[in-house]
């Protein structure tokens, strides 16, 4: 739907406790035409950098010493401010109750290490396919909720308008009469 420049001019946050992991997911982005990626190693940063990055799309390792990344994407999803974010978990950990923990904290998708980068590829141009709908939605029903609330406004004037025009003559004195 959306062209490809359009997609590699979004923002990608990878967290991954593993530098070589971090490094080898930069390169392989860039490769692919994306230009705004950035790579975290401290999971204790990571709250605040995606804060201040403001990312369109994390892909998050699962097993970090000190903040792990379910206790990140618990903390990302419990932002309540926060529109729809995609956060792919990039994992060695294939239990089914990592998979499942991941997924009820609000994971969108869940890869496991090593990861296919085709597979990786298709699965980030969609997700963030899907990011881009949501903020043209999010842009256009801002859009129309200003339209209404200033047509509102417009014909509520009118209505006071038509009220005054159309109320039966009232003499305030005697002599008016």
């Amino acid at each position: 739907m959306f062209s490809e420049p359009q997609l590699h001019r979004m923002k990608i946050l990878v967290i991954d406790d593993d530098r070589l992991t971090v490094t080898l997911l930069e390169q392989l982005l860039h490769r692919h035409g994306y230009k705004r990626v950035l790579g975290i190693t401290n999971s204790r940063a990571a709250l605040e950098t995606c804060a201040d990055f403001d990312p369109d799309l994390v892909l998050l390792d699962l097993i970090m010493p000190e903040m792990d990344g379910f206790a990140i994407l618990e903390a990302l999803r419990s932002d309540v401010s926060e529109r729809f974010l995609p956060i792919i978990i990039l994992t060695a950990d294939i239990t089914e109750e990592a998979k499942a923990r991941a997924l009820e904290a609000g994971a969108t998708d869940f890869l496991v290490k090593p990861v296919s980068q085709t597979e990786a590829l298709l699965r980030i141009r969609n997700l963030l396919e899907a990011r881009r709908l949501n903020v043209v939605l999010r842009n256009q029903r801002a859009a129309l909720e200003e339209a209404v609330r200033s047509r509102t406004s417009e014909l509520r004037e009118k209505v006071a308008e038509l009220e005054a025009t159309n109320r039966p003559f009232q003499p305030t004195s005697l002599t008016e009469a």
